[in-house]
């Protein structure tokens, strides 16, 4: 059976401290459930969010991290970095990351094998933006991201990929994206990956929905059968808020 899960993508937002204050709200009210609950701070906070969290019951995740295992990249962080904090999961291929730092299809199959060379759990993100889907070409962009992406990888490697469906276009632009154009898209992605991979590893795919997903809407985009979960964006900076959401479930 295919797990749950909502993450909460804190993008470049919330101090040290804010960090520690905000992981105390979502500690002290973190409903009993069975869906798995990952934050992802900045890179600067993430072990503190490591700590704070141990044995409560919450995935601490990067947002991005490098294709190399180390060298003269200023700037960048390595996956070796990462695990050695205790960070094992990783987030790519965000909307930001393609459209504000050029990462390409090929880039981030790169840092999906580095990725796994160090046995991290990978949340693979894609999806179309307004154009494409005015131009009825959203279901060819999300395929040809997924192919280029991930389909070169293994099927034993996919036990560690999570996918994140995001409609660009449903981001901060006023447009909304409907429960029921979501799940039509995640059973395509499902579909897609029973072509390719078969039945079993499709079946057991969690696929999230990252299109402005809040509290008052959660619990319909839930309860379609193939969306497994969200990652959320600036509800996630609200315990609250956030907290609602996982309780969509």
């Amino acid at each position: 059976m295919r797990k749950n899960i909502v993450a909460g993508n804190w993008k470049m937002n919330k101090t040290n401290s804010e960090t520690i204050t905000l992981l105390d709200e979502i500690l002290a009210k973190k409903p009993n459930t069975a869906t798995e609950i990952i934050v992802s701070p900045t890179f600067v906070n993430l072990k503190t969010a490591v700590d704070k969290v141990a044995g409560k019951g919450i995935t601490v995740a990067a947002q991005n991290m490098h294709q190399a295992e180390g060298g003269a990249f200023t700037g960048e962080i390595a996956a070796s970095m990462l695990t050695d904090i205790g960070v094992k999961t990783i987030i790519l291929g965000h909307s930001e990351r393609r459209a504000y730092f050029h990462e390409t299809d090929a880039l981030l199959a790169n840092k999906v094998d580095t990725a796994l060379k160090h046995e991290m759990r990978i949340i693979f993100c894609f999806g179309e933006e307004l154009k494409d889907r005015q131009a009825d070409n959203h279901f060819n962009v999300v395929e040809y991201q997924l192919r280029d992406g991930l389909f070169h990888l293994q099927k034993s490697d996919w036990s560690k990929i999570v996918l994140a469906y995001e409609p660009v276009w449903a981001i901060g632009t006023g447009e909304t994206a409907s429960p029921e154009q979501a799940q039509e898209m995640h059973l395509f992605i499902r579909n897609l990956v029973t072509k390719v991979y078969g039945h079993e590893i499709a079946d057991e795919l969690t696929i999230l929905y990252g299109g402005s997903v809040k509290p008052d809407n959660a619990k319909e985009i839930f309860s379609k059968p193939d969306v497994d979960g969200g990652l959320i964006g600036g509800a996630s900076l609200k315990a609250g808020d956030f907290l609602d959401i996982v309780n969509g479930f």
